[in-house]
């Protein structure tokens, strides 16, 4: 393990857990695996908010469209064998489609860029307003034309990938269930993980709607089958599991149930979502983006209830895995503030143990400040940010208990001092500059004594 993700794991939890309640989201898991163990794995607030039941790492989630890296390594551990080429044409395995839905080829289905419909005529399915295709109906979805010609550009797809599960079954003679649980589920070592939540045996957590019509949320109850969607969207795991998994989908991994060609096959970069901004690209089954050290490779989902999303960092050797119970999660920009600060950490360094006081939540009036030790400063985070050390100001330690703003925006204090103000030999405040920052519990008692028999607006 680097000698610096200790820390940076620490603050992670502690921040995580700030946001889940600061956003007021029902609840989130999160797993982070260094190489192929688990170096974090945590879990804050409900699985279930009407019956108040607590969230933990056992939870299963749909995980969604997650499910499509796992077909897809199925996919390629069949090509590995030899049972099937990625430049067929779908057409070969699966009678009854359209003319020009059949030419297309399994690594342009992979890819999502066969141009095919992305949920039918009735996408009433991931609304809650009907069951998930069946094959039958998916077959017909399929007999109709597709909307572009395949390899034109990235199209998004749940049908083309529910046919590449078709293609499983006529290639393998199996369920794909069956077949993926044998051959890439149990491979993994993956204990906490089904591709359909009819096979599902632990706690489950719950999905929840937004607050918006209602004025509240309600459960939904995401018990929905998969039918011939499962190998698009069924998948149900916990975080650890989807870490667990993905981790082995880099192309640096040790072990993992593909080759290391495979694996560099399904995380390059093959079609850009040239018309969205958030520099995204798609390869077998997996997103991609990001530069340099910390280009990220993984995938993410949506169930009616759950937002999930998980990253592979290749280059850092860590994957993250966020998982979300509420159909506003914030999975997407807490994936991206975790990242955020491992970059920092990996960057600045651990703290050395004479900074062990200078740390903690304090707070003003105006919110919480998190002083967080580095190797040559402690950084100032704001921990109601989604970026919680942009603009952070750096306080060099001068004695013991007493320190100077060095770097900070023009607007903070630069070059004031900031001390540590004790009692019984405990740090009870903190004294930055003019202001002077309180625990949680002295906070809060200040705010019923000055503002407690106030009515609220």
């Amino acid at each position: 393990m680097k000698p610096w993700l200790p820390a940076a794991l620490d603050y992670i939890g502690s921040w995580l857990a700030f946001q889940r309640r600061h956003h007021d989201q029902p609840g989130c898991a999160l797993a982070i695996a260094s190489g192929g163990e688990i170096a974090l794995e945590a879990a804050f607030g409900k699985a279930d908010l009407s019956s108040g039941e607590a969230l933990t790492p056992r939870h299963g989630f749909r995980i969604a469209s997650h499910s499509k890296s796992f077909t897809a390594a199925g996919m390629l551990r069949l090509a590995e064998a030899g049972h099937l080429r990625l430049d067929d044409a779908a057409g070969t395995y699966v009678p009854g489609l359209h003319q020009d839905v059949a030419i297309a080829t399994l690594t342009q289905l992979l890819s999502n860029s066969a141009g095919l419909v992305r949920d039918g005529a009735d996408s009433g399915q991931f609304f809650d307003r009907r069951p998930y295709r069946r094959r039958e109906e998916l077959l017909a979805d399929l007999a109709q034309p597709p909307i572009y010609p395949p390899a034109q550009r990235l199209k998004y797809s749940n049908h083309g990938f529910a046919l590449l599960g078709l293609v499983i079954e006529a290639v393998t003679g199996e369920a794909y269930p069956d077949w993926i649980l044998r051959e890439i589920v149990a491979p993994a070592g993956l204990r906490e993980t089904q591709p359909d939540i009819g096979l599902w045996t632990g706690p489950m957590a719950k999905g929840h709607s937004g607050t918006q019509p209602l004025g509240r949320r309600v459960v939904i109850p995401a018990d929905n089958p998969g039918n011939a969607m499962t190998a698009a969207a069924g998948f149900v795991a916990t975080a650890a599991d989807v870490a667990r998994y993905f981790a082995q989908l880099s192309p640096r991994a040790e072990a993992s149930v593909l080759s290391p060609l495979s694996r560099r096959e399904m995380t390059r970069r093959l079609w850009p979502d040239s018309e969205s901004g958030l520099g995204r690209h798609y390869g077998l089954g997996t997103i991609s983006g990001g530069e340099g050290d910390w280009h990220w490779v993984g995938h993410s989902g949506g169930f009616q209830g759950f937002i999930t999303r998980t990253a592979i960092v290749p280059k850092q050797g860590l994957t993250i895995s966020v998982l979300t119970n509420a159909i506003d999660g914030l999975a997407h920009p807490w994936l991206d503030g975790v990242a955020h600060i491992l970059k920092v950490f990996a960057e600045r360094g651990g703290p050395p143990v004479e900074t062990r006081d200078w740390t903690g939540r304090w707070w003003t009036l105006w919110g919480a400040t998190d002083l967080v030790p580095v190797a040559d400063r402690v950084l100032c985070a704001a921990p109601a940010l989604l970026t919680p050390f942009l603009d952070a100001a750096e306080i060099a330690i001068e004695a013991p208990d007493t320190g100077r703003i060095l770097r900070a925006s023009g607007f903070h204090s630069p070059g004031e001092t900031v001390a540590l103000e004790r009692e019984g030999g405990k740090v009870r405040s903190v004294r930055m500059a003019g202001s002077r920052l309180l625990g949680a519990d002295a906070m809060r008692a200040e705010m019923e004594g000055r503002y407690g028999d106030r009515a609220q607006g």
